[in-house]
């Protein structure tokens, strides 16, 4: 068996070492985090509700559209290509609701 030398590797470290960490049970192992800010900077940040998030793309990026479109053709949809019944699923796409009887 070869020797493994990842530093995260339990195995590779001290047994004290081990003890400590395992002691401490997750509950220290950062200190980074959300719950550990000060109350007006989570504040500040729970109050942008999520636009502070930097996604890929912009609004109105035409790079979106393009994602977009690629991973509608590569999805194992049940329809080929150019099959008239996808056009209809497509139309009828959100308009159902569970209170619409089907057709």
């Amino acid at each position: 068996m070869a020797h493994n030398t990842n530093p995260g590797n339990f195995s590779n470290r001290p047994h004290e070492e081990v003890q400590n960490i395992a002691r401490k049970g997750g509950q220290s192992s950062h200190a980074g985090g959300f719950a550990s800010m000060d109350e007006d900077k989570q504040r500040n940040i729970a109050s942008m509700g999520g636009h502070a998030s930097s996604g890929s793309f912009q609004p109105g990026d035409p790079r979106a559209r393009e994602a977009g479109h690629k991973g509608g053709q590569r999805s194992g949809g049940s329809f080929e290509p150019g099959d008239p019944r996808a056009r209809e699923a497509g139309r009828k796409g959100g308009s159902r609701t569970a209170d619409t009887p089907e057709e």
